[in-house]
Protein backbone atom coordinates (compact mmCIF):
# COMPACT_ATOMS: atom_id res chain seq x y z
CA UNK A 1 0.00 0.00 0.00
CA UNK A 2 1.17 3.61 -0.99
CA UNK A 3 1.45 6.22 1.92
CA UNK A 4 -0.66 8.84 1.17
CA UNK A 5 1.85 11.40 3.03
CA UNK A 6 4.44 10.53 -0.03
CA UNK A 7 1.94 10.34 -2.98
CA UNK A 8 1.00 13.85 -1.64
CA UNK A 9 4.98 15.03 -1.69
CA UNK A 10 5.04 13.33 -4.96
CA UNK A 11 2.74 15.38 -6.16
CA UNK A 12 3.43 18.52 -4.97
CA UNK A 13 7.56 17.84 -6.30
CA UNK A 14 5.69 17.06 -9.80
CA UNK A 15 3.53 20.76 -9.61
CA UNK A 16 6.84 22.82 -8.68
CA UNK A 17 8.94 21.26 -11.05
CA UNK A 18 6.21 21.77 -13.56
CA UNK A 19 5.98 25.37 -12.64
CA UNK A 20 9.74 26.14 -12.86
CA UNK A 21 9.80 24.35 -15.98
CA UNK A 22 6.60 26.26 -17.78
CA UNK A 23 7.95 29.56 -16.10
CA UNK A 24 11.38 29.63 -17.60
CA UNK A 25 9.97 28.23 -20.98
CA UNK A 26 7.51 30.91 -20.87
CA UNK A 27 9.92 34.02 -19.67
CA UNK A 28 12.46 33.14 -22.57
CA UNK A 29 15.66 35.62 -21.92
CA UNK A 30 14.71 36.92 -18.29
CA UNK A 31 17.26 39.77 -19.54
CA UNK A 32 16.67 40.87 -23.10
CA UNK A 33 16.89 44.67 -22.57
CA UNK A 34 20.99 43.68 -21.54
CA UNK A 35 23.09 43.21 -24.30
CA UNK A 36 25.04 39.98 -24.24
CA UNK A 37 28.27 40.36 -22.47
CA UNK A 38 29.74 40.44 -19.34
CA UNK A 39 27.39 41.90 -17.17
CA UNK A 40 24.40 40.05 -18.11
CA UNK A 41 26.37 37.27 -17.72
CA UNK A 42 27.42 37.84 -14.18
CA UNK A 43 23.36 38.53 -13.08
CA UNK A 44 22.85 35.10 -14.33
CA UNK A 45 25.77 33.46 -13.09
CA UNK A 46 24.34 35.02 -9.24
CA UNK A 47 20.98 34.07 -9.93
CA UNK A 48 21.72 30.70 -10.54
CA UNK A 49 24.68 29.93 -8.19
CA UNK A 50 23.43 31.79 -5.46
CA UNK A 51 19.68 29.88 -5.39
CA UNK A 52 21.09 26.73 -6.46
CA UNK A 53 21.27 24.45 -3.26
CA UNK A 54 23.99 22.27 -4.64
CA UNK A 55 26.49 25.27 -5.35
CA UNK A 56 28.79 26.70 -3.07
CA UNK A 57 27.43 30.43 -2.65
CA UNK A 58 23.88 29.15 -2.44
CA UNK A 59 22.37 31.62 -0.02
CA UNK A 60 19.03 30.94 2.07
CA UNK A 61 15.59 32.53 1.04
CA UNK A 62 15.38 34.16 4.45
CA UNK A 63 19.08 35.94 3.26
CA UNK A 64 18.43 36.43 -0.10
CA UNK A 65 18.56 40.53 -0.09
CA UNK A 66 19.28 42.74 -2.92
CA UNK A 67 19.74 46.92 -2.66
CA UNK A 68 19.31 49.49 -5.42
CA UNK A 69 19.97 53.18 -5.27
CA UNK A 70 16.95 55.00 -7.29
CA UNK A 71 18.45 58.91 -8.88
CA UNK A 72 20.64 57.27 -11.60
CA UNK A 73 20.13 54.04 -11.25
CA UNK A 74 16.54 53.55 -11.74
CA UNK A 75 15.44 56.07 -13.09
CA UNK A 76 16.63 59.65 -14.75
CA UNK A 77 18.21 62.20 -12.60
CA UNK A 78 19.42 64.47 -14.92
CA UNK A 79 18.67 67.67 -15.95
CA UNK A 80 17.22 67.31 -12.14
CA UNK A 81 16.92 65.04 -9.66
CA UNK A 82 12.88 64.54 -9.51
CA UNK A 83 12.45 65.51 -6.16
CA UNK A 84 14.41 68.10 -6.42
CA UNK A 85 11.95 69.67 -9.38
CA UNK A 86 8.86 68.79 -6.24
CA UNK A 87 11.06 71.03 -3.67
CA UNK A 88 11.68 74.02 -6.09
CA UNK A 89 7.76 73.59 -6.72
CA UNK A 90 6.77 73.72 -3.41
CA UNK A 91 9.05 76.63 -2.67
CA UNK A 92 7.01 78.43 -5.73
CA UNK A 93 3.81 77.61 -4.31
CA UNK A 94 4.51 78.41 -0.57
CA UNK A 95 6.34 81.89 -1.44
CA UNK A 96 3.06 83.88 -1.09
CA UNK A 97 2.88 82.71 2.64
CA UNK A 98 6.58 83.81 2.68
CA UNK A 99 7.20 87.29 1.52
CA UNK A 100 10.55 86.94 3.60
CA UNK A 101 11.64 84.67 1.15
CA UNK A 102 11.98 86.97 -1.60
CA UNK A 103 15.33 88.60 -0.03
CA UNK A 104 16.20 85.67 1.85
CA UNK A 105 18.62 82.88 0.66
CA UNK A 106 18.43 79.97 -0.63
CA UNK A 107 14.92 81.10 -1.27
CA UNK A 108 15.12 84.00 -3.15
CA UNK A 109 17.78 82.18 -5.98
CA UNK A 110 15.02 79.04 -6.28
CA UNK A 111 12.34 81.43 -6.58
CA UNK A 112 14.13 83.64 -9.45
CA UNK A 113 14.95 80.03 -11.25
CA UNK A 114 18.69 80.86 -10.79
CA UNK A 115 20.28 77.86 -11.71
CA UNK A 116 23.29 78.75 -11.42
CA UNK A 117 23.19 79.73 -7.88
CA UNK A 118 21.04 76.67 -7.33
CA UNK A 119 23.95 74.37 -8.66
CA UNK A 120 26.30 76.40 -5.93
CA UNK A 121 23.81 75.46 -2.92
CA UNK A 122 25.58 74.13 0.26
CA UNK A 123 24.02 71.16 2.61
CA UNK A 124 22.73 73.76 4.71
CA UNK A 125 20.85 75.39 1.57
CA UNK A 126 19.46 72.66 0.64
CA UNK A 127 18.51 71.39 4.10
CA UNK A 128 16.42 74.45 4.27
CA UNK A 129 14.45 74.58 1.58
CA UNK A 130 13.91 70.35 2.11
CA UNK A 131 12.57 71.62 5.32
CA UNK A 132 10.27 74.66 4.24
CA UNK A 133 8.69 72.75 1.67
CA UNK A 134 8.29 69.25 3.28
CA UNK A 135 7.22 69.83 7.08
CA UNK A 136 4.96 70.94 9.28
CA UNK A 137 2.16 68.44 7.95
CA UNK A 138 0.75 64.92 8.48
CA UNK A 139 2.49 61.97 6.57
CA UNK A 140 -1.00 61.71 4.55
CA UNK A 141 -0.80 65.39 3.60
CA UNK A 142 2.82 64.90 2.32
CA UNK A 143 1.86 61.80 0.58
CA UNK A 144 -1.31 63.30 -1.33
CA UNK A 145 0.92 66.62 -2.31
CA UNK A 146 3.45 63.63 -3.77
CA UNK A 147 0.96 61.93 -5.55
CA UNK A 148 -0.67 65.17 -6.97
CA UNK A 149 2.05 66.26 -8.59
CA UNK A 150 3.69 63.04 -10.16
CA UNK A 151 -0.14 63.09 -12.00
CA UNK A 152 1.31 66.02 -13.61
CA UNK A 153 5.13 66.83 -13.47
CA UNK A 154 6.82 66.03 -16.82
CA UNK A 155 11.18 65.42 -17.16
CA UNK A 156 11.34 68.40 -19.61
CA UNK A 157 13.82 66.69 -21.65
CA UNK A 158 11.52 64.08 -22.87
CA UNK A 159 8.33 66.06 -21.45
CA UNK A 160 7.22 62.71 -20.29
CA UNK A 161 6.30 61.94 -16.76
CA UNK A 162 8.71 60.94 -14.57
CA UNK A 163 7.66 57.27 -13.90
CA UNK A 164 7.77 56.63 -17.19
CA UNK A 165 11.58 57.47 -17.57
CA UNK A 166 12.58 54.00 -15.21
CA UNK A 167 15.66 51.78 -16.50
CA UNK A 168 13.86 48.76 -18.71
CA UNK A 169 17.05 46.97 -18.02
CA UNK A 170 16.36 47.36 -13.98
CA UNK A 171 13.35 46.95 -13.74
CA UNK A 172 13.99 43.45 -15.60
CA UNK A 173 16.57 42.32 -12.91
CA UNK A 174 14.25 43.77 -9.79
CA UNK A 175 11.80 41.45 -11.43
CA UNK A 176 14.33 38.43 -12.07
CA UNK A 177 16.16 38.63 -8.73
CA UNK A 178 12.67 38.59 -6.94
CA UNK A 179 11.49 36.00 -8.73
CA UNK A 180 14.29 33.92 -7.48
CA UNK A 181 13.50 34.52 -3.39
CA UNK A 182 15.65 38.13 -3.42
CA UNK A 183 13.81 41.23 -1.61
CA UNK A 184 14.59 44.09 -3.18
CA UNK A 185 15.45 47.13 -1.33
CA UNK A 186 15.52 51.00 -2.68
CA UNK A 187 18.02 52.66 -0.64
CA UNK A 188 17.90 56.40 -1.77
CA UNK A 189 19.47 59.12 -0.76
CA UNK A 190 16.14 60.97 -1.57
CA UNK A 191 13.27 61.24 0.74
CA UNK A 192 11.81 58.13 1.74
CA UNK A 193 8.52 59.33 2.29
CA UNK A 194 8.68 60.67 -0.99
CA UNK A 195 9.53 57.00 -2.79
CA UNK A 196 6.94 55.35 -0.99
CA UNK A 197 4.34 56.67 -2.54
CA UNK A 198 5.32 55.00 -5.89
CA UNK A 199 7.69 52.84 -5.60
CA UNK A 200 5.01 49.34 -5.39
CA UNK A 201 3.44 51.15 -8.57
CA UNK A 202 6.76 52.26 -10.68
CA UNK A 203 8.88 49.14 -9.64
CA UNK A 204 6.97 46.18 -7.65
CA UNK A 205 9.05 47.29 -3.95
CA UNK A 206 6.49 47.58 -1.11
CA UNK A 207 6.76 50.16 1.05
CA UNK A 208 8.32 48.75 3.59
CA UNK A 209 11.49 47.76 1.89
CA UNK A 210 11.74 51.61 1.02
CA UNK A 211 14.72 53.12 2.92
CA UNK A 212 16.03 56.58 2.39
CA UNK A 213 16.66 59.66 4.07
CA UNK A 214 13.77 60.60 6.67
CA UNK A 215 12.74 63.58 8.64
CA UNK A 216 11.29 62.70 12.40
CA UNK A 217 7.73 62.40 13.23
CA UNK A 218 5.63 63.23 16.11
CA UNK A 219 2.62 61.34 17.34
CA UNK A 220 -0.19 64.54 17.55
CA UNK A 221 -3.96 64.97 17.59
CA UNK A 222 -5.66 67.37 15.00
CA UNK A 223 -8.43 69.93 15.70
CA UNK A 224 -11.16 66.73 15.43
CA UNK A 225 -9.12 65.40 18.06
CA UNK A 226 -8.13 62.47 15.69
CA UNK A 227 -4.50 60.80 16.19
CA UNK A 228 -1.97 62.11 13.17
CA UNK A 229 1.71 61.73 12.63
CA UNK A 230 3.52 64.97 12.10
CA UNK A 231 6.60 65.33 9.91
CA UNK A 232 8.69 67.43 11.82
CA UNK A 233 11.71 69.85 10.08
CA UNK A 234 14.29 67.57 11.77
CA UNK A 235 16.27 65.39 10.12
CA UNK A 236 16.06 61.66 11.41
CA UNK A 237 18.02 59.51 8.77
CA UNK A 238 20.57 60.95 6.04
CA UNK A 239 20.34 58.25 3.87
CA UNK A 240 23.76 59.15 1.70
CA UNK A 241 27.49 57.91 1.33
CA UNK A 242 27.46 55.80 4.80
CA UNK A 243 24.50 56.44 5.78
CA UNK A 244 23.38 53.93 3.14
CA UNK A 245 24.92 51.50 4.78
CA UNK A 246 24.12 52.11 8.35
CA UNK A 247 20.25 52.39 7.43
CA UNK A 248 20.71 49.19 5.11
CA UNK A 249 21.14 47.37 8.58
CA UNK A 250 19.24 49.90 10.86
CA UNK A 251 16.16 48.23 8.30
CA UNK A 252 17.38 44.52 7.56
CA UNK A 253 19.99 43.99 10.14
CA UNK A 254 22.03 42.46 7.74
CA UNK A 255 24.31 42.36 4.42
CA UNK A 256 22.90 42.40 1.41
CA UNK A 257 24.72 40.40 -1.22
CA UNK A 258 23.91 42.38 -3.90
CA UNK A 259 24.08 45.85 -4.36
CA UNK A 260 23.15 48.49 -7.03
CA UNK A 261 24.41 51.99 -7.60
CA UNK A 262 26.16 55.13 -10.34
CA UNK A 263 27.78 57.16 -8.33
CA UNK A 264 30.06 57.91 -5.40
CA UNK A 265 27.21 58.46 -2.73
CA UNK A 266 26.79 54.35 -3.43
CA UNK A 267 30.38 53.73 -2.67
CA UNK A 268 29.79 52.27 1.02
CA UNK A 269 26.67 50.64 -0.25
CA UNK A 270 28.41 48.51 -2.09
CA UNK A 271 31.46 48.23 -0.03
CA UNK A 272 28.96 47.09 2.98
CA UNK A 273 27.87 44.23 0.77
CA UNK A 274 31.27 42.81 -0.16
CA UNK A 275 32.22 42.68 3.84
CA UNK A 276 30.21 39.73 3.77
CA UNK A 277 30.50 36.61 3.17
CA UNK A 278 29.65 34.02 -0.15
CA UNK A 279 29.14 35.55 -3.68
CA UNK A 280 27.91 38.98 -4.58
CA UNK A 281 26.71 40.96 -7.43
CA UNK A 282 27.80 44.48 -7.37
CA UNK A 283 27.37 46.96 -10.01
CA UNK A 284 27.78 50.85 -10.99
CA UNK A 285 25.02 51.80 -13.57
CA UNK A 286 27.69 54.20 -15.79
CA UNK A 287 26.29 57.16 -17.92
CA UNK A 288 27.96 56.86 -20.84
CA UNK A 289 24.72 57.25 -23.72
CA UNK A 290 24.86 60.99 -24.62
CA UNK A 291 22.44 60.18 -27.65
CA UNK A 292 19.78 57.85 -25.95
CA UNK A 293 20.04 59.55 -22.33
CA UNK A 294 22.99 61.73 -20.94
CA UNK A 295 26.72 61.51 -20.73
CA UNK A 296 28.15 62.59 -16.94
CA UNK A 297 30.56 61.35 -14.44
CA UNK A 298 33.77 62.88 -12.78
CA UNK A 299 32.18 66.16 -13.86
CA UNK A 300 28.95 66.02 -12.97
CA UNK A 301 27.09 68.07 -9.66
CA UNK A 302 24.59 65.10 -9.93
CA UNK A 303 25.31 61.59 -10.03
CA UNK A 304 28.80 62.21 -9.54
CA UNK A 305 30.86 58.97 -10.70
CA UNK A 306 34.56 60.05 -9.39
CA UNK A 307 37.62 58.87 -10.83
CA UNK A 308 38.31 57.42 -7.77
CA UNK A 309 35.31 55.26 -7.74
CA UNK A 310 35.95 53.78 -10.93
CA UNK A 311 39.47 53.41 -9.40
CA UNK A 312 37.98 51.27 -6.79
CA UNK A 313 35.59 49.47 -8.82
CA UNK A 314 38.50 48.08 -10.82
CA UNK A 315 40.65 47.02 -7.60
CA UNK A 316 37.48 45.21 -6.19
CA UNK A 317 36.06 43.67 -9.14
CA UNK A 318 32.40 45.67 -9.31
CA UNK A 319 30.87 45.58 -12.53
CA UNK A 320 30.72 49.20 -14.51
CA UNK A 321 27.90 48.62 -16.32
CA UNK A 322 27.48 50.87 -19.68
CA UNK A 323 24.52 52.12 -20.85
CA UNK A 324 25.45 52.84 -24.49
CA UNK A 325 27.29 48.99 -24.68
CA UNK A 326 25.34 46.92 -22.26
CA UNK A 327 21.82 47.81 -22.86
CA UNK A 328 19.85 47.62 -26.12
CA UNK A 329 17.02 49.46 -24.53
CA UNK A 330 16.90 52.32 -21.94
CA UNK A 331 12.87 52.93 -21.52
CA UNK A 332 10.24 50.82 -22.00
CA UNK A 333 9.20 53.18 -24.93
CA UNK A 334 11.73 52.96 -26.94
CA UNK A 335 11.68 50.87 -30.17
Amino acid sequence: MIDKFFMIRLLLTLVITYNSVANAFLLGDPLPSWNEGAAKSAILEFVSSTTDSSSKYFVPPEKRIATFDQDGTLWVEQPQVPQAVFVFNRIQELASKHPDWNKTQPFKSVLLGDNAAIAKFTKEDLEKIVMASHADMSVEEFKKLVKDWLAHAKNPHWNRPYIELVYQPMLELLALLRANGYRTYIVTGGGQAFVRVYSERVYGVPLEHVIGSALETQYKYNEQGEAVLMRAPELLINDNYAGKAEAIYLFTGSHPQAAFGNSTGDQQMLEYAQASKGMHLLMLIHHDDAEREFAYGADSKIGTFSKALMSEANQRGWHVVSMKKDWNKIFAFDK
